[in-house]
């Protein structure tokens, strides 16, 4: 995680951490587009396609969360699977992107899932990058600042 400065209109500056995020996803547009879009938001994106080294990854990438968006829920799940079967990540924040979001809800409520946030298709870029801010503003907040709400489910 480094630091970012960000300067808005009216001359006030703020500095915030950026995050590494690990993006895989099994369609390379869509993943060209994300890693754009989450750029735009302050993150720091590293692609890959689908890849069952996903663990390996993790840890070479330094990853700060993980995003999954494959075609077909069960490529993420057997993912997610893979990267919290590894002691070291049972707390990486994850956001799962799902064409089917009520078998990915029922497959990570069975599994009681902490720290993941499952946004459904279609989805946005902004959708994304707000769940990530969610599932790591724990990270960048004071033990007495409030968690920020969203309307996305945390498992």
């Amino acid at each position: 995680m480094s630091f970012v400065y960000f300067v808005f209109l009216g001359g006030f500056v703020m500095n915030r951490p950026q995050f590494r995020v690990l993006l895989i996803d099994d369609t390379p547009e869509i993943a060209e587009l994300l890693t754009f879009a989450l750029r735009d938001h302050g993150y720091e994106v590293v692609a890959a396609g689908y890849t069952d080294t996903v663990g390996e990854r993790v840890v070479h990438e330094r990853a700060d969360a993980l995003v999954l968006d494959c075609s077909a829920f069960d490529m993420s799940e057997s993912l997610f699977d893979l990267v919290r079967g590894d002691p070291a990540h049972t707390d990486l924040p994850v956001v799962i992107i799902s064409d089917t979001p009520e078998e990915a809800d029922r497959s990570l409520r069975s599994r009681q899932a902490a720290h993941v946030l499952l946004i459904p298709k279609p989805f946005t870029g902004a959708q994304v990058a707000r769940a990530l801010d969610q599932l790591l503003a724990p990270i960048t907040q004071s033990p007495n600042s409030p968690i920020p709400q969203s309307p996305n489910s945390r498992f």
